[in-house]
């Protein structure tokens, strides 16, 4: 049995009883890594050897102090484009390559004064562009549960490396669905935060009024103990929010009774899986019999979500991504010979097919005379998305459904038709149009044994009540337990 087998109390309890060290855990990550990263594809850069000196220190820690943090000790993975001080940051692109960053992210910052060890970096599609982890620079991340099929995306690397007990949590980032779909494909737990609830400082932009970083785990409680040390106010992040952050731990009391629950119509309409629509259906029927009601509701403007997402996304996009030019970030080509042509062949060479195709179809909605007609448009489509979400709310605790339309689908599978691979994200995306919170946790498995995700969505700031629904469904059911087989 693994370390990472326990949860993250149990495992603080060791370490304040002597049974295991630091160092034990370290050793107990980069082992797993050794067996089977060569299979699961999930890691971009280790720092071996900076986190088992870091361990050493923790452990002689151990004996001269009293009170332990959570987190203390605790081995993480982080996606690759969350910076990280003197660890190549590579955002999965090759325009970044050799970019080893100043500063550390907020979160990494926050992470390393509660005295967790950063394990290394994590695979991911191209500055967060996809929803299969195939679209990456380097290599192609893989699903533990069936390695012929992907781990989801873009945060795939941080989900997979959770699954295949690699580390026992990570870090992602959500612009569309990235940490919800692969968490819903990899059968772990992924929670996308309120915008405004987690500081976005470090994280390296795709598209800044979506964008939001969240944790990956094996279950609930886990996950709640990471967002406790994460959240907050940072004065680095304009679009950080002052609101203050409750001990969310306390939230998971496994008590749902009285709590109303609305199901909208259009996330179990056609194009969802006939498997995953009953996986959803029984989870119902488990949070009834804890005495939840559920009723049908309607988001009716959340068929145009994806369009409105694609030409939002993508004109932020075409703006944050015009820094990597070979002269401020980025490698510069050696091929030019003036100006005008370094740019050119820089981006050309360094970005992928499909940050090139968002960064073309941004600047295209931002262009005079298109701007109107495709980018405000899209901005007032928005609203009328976040209202459906706020007049549900008036009336209902949270919003639950699936998390993706199917289950993991088979690598290749989608990749030459970005029509079909931007579908996927269906479901998630009306989330993040409107700022609110929504985790993904395990609700069954399809008849291939591959994992179904069901997805539990708040008001603003709630994500306490999130947590409570998510902890009270993980505890009645042990879909949660299961471990792929590699």
């Amino acid at each position: 049995m693994s370390l990472f087998d326990k949860k993250m109390s149990e495992l603080h309890e060791m370490l304040q009883a002597k049974e295991i060290k630091v160092q034990d855990l370290v050793e107990e990550s980069y082992k797993r890594i050794e067996e089977v990263d060569d299979k699961v594809q999930a890691f971009l850069t280790l720092d071996k050897e900076n986190a088992i000196l870091q361990a050493k220190k923790l452990d002689e820690q151990v004996d001269s102090s009293a009170g332990l943090g959570a987190l203390f000790g605790m081995p993480i993975g982080v996606k690759d484009n969350i910076v990280t001080k003197g660890l190549r940051t590579t955002c999965a692109s090759k325009i970044l390559e050799n970019f080893d960053p100043l500063h550390n992210a907020t979160v990494v910052e926050k992470l390393n004064d509660a005295q967790s060890i950063t394990i290394g970096k994590l695979n991911m599609d191209e500055f967060a562009m996809g929803s299969s982890t195939e679209n990456s620079g380097y290599k192609r991340t893989r699903n533990p549960w069936n390695t012929d099929h992907v781990p989801g995306g873009s945060s795939g690397g941080s989900a997979a490396a959770v699954a295949a007990g690699e580390v026992p949590f990570a870090l992602g980032s959500d612009t569309g669905g990235s940490i919800r779909q692969p968490a819903s494909f990899c059968g772990v737990v992924g929670l996308k935060p309120t915008y405004g609830r987690v500081s976005r400082f470090g994280l390296v932009a795709f598209a800044s009024s979506l964008d939001q970083i969240g944790p990956i785990t094996r279950n609930v409680e886990d996950n709640a103990f990471i967002l406790n040390t994460i959240a907050g106010y940072d004065k680095m992040d304009s679009t950080s929010a002052n609101v203050e952050v409750p001990d969310y731990t306390a939230a998971l009391t496994g008590d749902v009774k009285g709590l109303k629950i609305a199901v909208p119509k259009e996330y179990l309409a056609e194009g969802v899986d006939e498997e995953v629509r009953k996986s959803v259906l029984d989870a119902l029927k488990v949070l009834e019999g804890m005495g939840a009601t559920w009723e049908e509701v309607s988001l009716p403007h959340s068929k145009y979500a994806v369009a409105t997402y694609y030409l939002l996304a993508s004109s932020e996009a075409s703006a944050n991504l015009a820094r990597f030019d070979g002269v401020r970030y980025g490698v510069r080509s050696d091929k030019a010979e003036n100006l005008i042509d370094m740019f050119k062949i820089s981006r050309s060479e360094g970005f992928g097919e499909e940050v090139k195709r968002r960064i073309m179809l941004g600047t295209f909605a931002l262009s005079s005379g298109y701007y109107d007609a495709y980018y405000k448009k899209a901005q007032k489509v928005r609203t009328l998305i976040k209202n459906d979400f706020e007049k549900v709310f008036e009336d209902y605790d949270v919003i639950i459904g699936p998390t993706a339309p199917t289950p993991a689908f088979k690598i290749g599978e989608n990749i030459d038709d970005p029509l079909t691979m931007y579908a996927n994200d269906i479901l998630t995306i009306p989330v993040n149009l409107a700022g609110v919170p929504g985790i993904s946790v395990p609700c069954g498995f399809s008849e291939n044994k591959l994992p179904i995700g069901l997805q539990i969505i708040g008001k603003h700031f709630d994500e306490s009540t999130v947590y409570r629904v998510a902890h009270a469904f993980e505890q009645a059911t042990d879909y949660h337990k299961a471990k792929p087989e590699l």
